[in-house]
């Protein structure tokens, strides 16, 4: 069984309570307070979860600079109270963050349950995000 520490506890909580904030945040027509308040306590959460050190380790790679920087300008385009475009820049920012992330999240999640056409789609989905990691030019 894996041990968590306190801190990651609080960290849990805080990116849960972060996540809770974007989606009200969005569900209230991009009220801008909430949305900074949800992006804030989702990327201290992120950082009380794998240490700071690993997080800026992991938005600061060469090959994700692309993405960490349309992510944290979509942050700072929702902090300075730009809601609807910094949460259309920060979208693209964490889809280019985690695109390789993506095929283990939905191979587990179809493996869960076996429903015919569920394996139809599971193949779909699969070819199209296999398509999208490999596009040059990423």
């Amino acid at each position: 069984m894996v041990s968590i520490t306190e801190t990651q506890k609080i960290g849990v909580g805080l990116t849960g309570f972060g996540l809770f904030c974007l989606l009200f945040g969005v569900l209230l027509y991009f009220d801008s307070v909430l949305l900074a308040f949800g992006n804030v306590l989702f990327l201290a959460g992120l950082a009380f979860i794998i240490g700071p050190r690993r997080t800026a380790g992991f938005f600061f790679q060469r090959q994700k600079l692309r993405g960490s920087t349309f992510f944290l300008g979509g942050v700072a385009l929702v902090l300075f109270r730009w809601p609807i475009i910094g949460m259309a820049v920060e979208s693209y920012g964490f889809l280019l963050l985690f695109r390789s992330f993506f095929p283990v999240a939905f191979g587990f999640i179809l493996s869960l349950v076996n429903i015919p056409y569920l394996n139809v789609v599971r193949a779909i989905i699969f070819i199209f995000v296999q398509l999208t990691v490999t596009m040059p030019g990423s």
